[in-house]
């Protein structure tokens, strides 16, 4: 395996597009090969990036300069990539929702252990120095008696891509945006006791909004707020105690983070949370020979697709290609 990690991309949307420019400007890793379901846009992305495009997934994903597959397609896809990948014997990192339930999530976990390959879920969340450094400060106790925890992510996304609203893409706001503030509860508090999804609103076939409350072992309940019908509070983790608090805008993408202790004492933490970040850490572990990630735990990412399969159970929430 060379020093520069060597990627598959499977996938040329709008992420594809931004994570690929970001990796090239900071080095490190190179887009080697391509593969679009339309060939055309294999062909212009690998133009861009200079990369092999292919018409065939799997050879694709076989190329020999292939070190890892990066799957950046709609939810629906990422089952059938990411099982491809495996059973080719290349690293796989699939961008969140990781999969569009839980079954399929444990499907590819125990094939991947089965067959020793390396798979995670591409929730940057999870390599974030930041969101990292707000764990420490409340396993260390810095917050004192917690008195309020606000987890919200409304932005109205409806027309960043089409895949957002279509159900066939398994579109709506909490595989694509409300994963964002359930996972970071998940990361402060652990695995929720209860779930409650309430106030949702499902059109044409896609959740347009819910509230997911989610109760955890210290008896308390704390709600994940997410929306694409407005931008009401943007999107922000607060977390009020008796000791300090911290207010982060933009949480699961936030370079800064502010302990306020008083009314002029406070602690500034800053670390960047970028695509870098994470593709480095994946691929310093495959390269050390991991099989699941350290940062991201794989009964992580399971209990996280548990908690969302919960939701879309409470909201009847099924999608197309889930019918009989």
């Amino acid at each position: 395996m060379s020093e520069t990690f060597r990627w598959c991309f499977i996938g040329t949307g709008k992420l594809a597009n931004i994570v690929a420019k970001e990796l090239e400007n900071k080095g490190g890793h190179l887009v080697v090969s391509v593969y679009s379901r339309r060939y055309e846009k294999a062909v212009e992305f690998a133009q861009k990036h200079n990369a092999k495009a292919y018409e065939d997934v799997r050879e694709a994903i076989r190329d020999t300069q292939v070190d890892g597959v990066y799957v950046v397609t709609p939810h629906n896809a990422h089952y059938e990539y990411v099982k491809m990948a495996i059973e080719e014997g290349k690293p796989a990192l699939c961008e969140k929702a990781f999969t569009t339930d839980a079954k399929q999530a444990e499907e590819l976990f125990d094939l991947a252990e089965k067959k020793g390959v390396y798979i995670a879920e591409a929730m940057w969340t999870w390599f974030s120095p930041v969101a990292n450094q707000v764990k420490k400060w409340l396993d260390e106790g810095a917050y004192g008696k917690i008195l309020s925890v606000k987890a919200n992510y409304h932005l109205d996304v409806r027309n960043y891509a089409p895949r957002l609203t279509d159900p066939k893409l398994a579109g709506g706001m909490l595989l694509d945006s409300g994963v964002y503030p359930i996972t970071y509860l998940y990361r402060l508090f652990g695995k929720p006791t209860k779930v409650v999804c309430r106030d949702y609103e499902i059109e044409n076939g896609v959740d347009m909004k819910e509230e997911v409350d989610l109760t955890f072992e210290n008896g308390k309940t704390y709600t994940a707020s997410v929306s694409m019908l407005d931008n009401k509070g943007l999107e922000y983790i607060e977390i009020v105690g008796d000791k300090a608090s911290t207010k982060i805008l933009f949480a699961h993408a936030a370079n800064k983070a502010v302990l306020k202790k008083g009314f002029l004492k406070r602690e500034v933490f800053k670390g960047s949370t970028s695509y870098k970040t994470e593709f480095d850490a994946v691929a310093k572990e495959i390269k050390e020979g991991l099989k699941t990630s350290r940062l991201v735990p794989a009964e992580a990412t399971l209990d996280i697709m548990r908690i969302m399969d919960e939701c879309r159970k409470q909201m009847d929430l099924v999608y197309p290609f889930e019918k009989a």
